[in-house]
């Protein structure tokens, strides 16, 4: 189990550390002002999608919990989209709106870590049966 730990956490600092600096190089090519700090938007999707599958990876151990874990991935889905919400609140929600780029680099590392946060879920789902 420890190495899934470290192997979950070497993919998602990879993934992290690939997409942020691509993202940010696209960025300041297109001379592109994001009203939120784009950083701060990778990592919060890094620490809460490496936290998602560590638990999940201790969760799948204990025989009680393993029949709801899909449930409960679920869950986590919400409770993700509404911490985000609470985070990023004010370049969320400003009266001015945010331009189809700025929508876009919020939307672009939501996608990458959930796409990843889904397949290793998966795995640790199908490993267990």
């Amino acid at each position: 189990m420890i190495r899934s730990i470290l192997v979950f956490t070497i993919i998602f600092f990879s993934l992290f550390l690939l997409s942020f600096s691509l993202h940010e190089f696209v960025i300041e090519n297109q001379q592109i002002n994001l009203p939120f700090s784009l950083k701060k938007v990778y990592l919060f999707h890094l620490g809460f999608s490496l936290l998602i599958c560590v638990n999940f990876l201790i969760f799948s151990t204990v025989n009680k919990i393993f029949e709801q874990l899909g449930f409960i991935y679920l869950g986590t889905i919400v409770l993700k989209l509404i911490l985000f919400s609470i985070i990023f609140n004010n370049p969320l929600f400003s009266e001015e709106g945010l331009s189809f780029q700025a929508r876009l680099s919020l939307f672009i590392p939501m996608i990458v870590f959930l796409l990843t946060e889904a397949i290793l879920v998966a795995k640790i789902l199908k490993k267990k049966q």
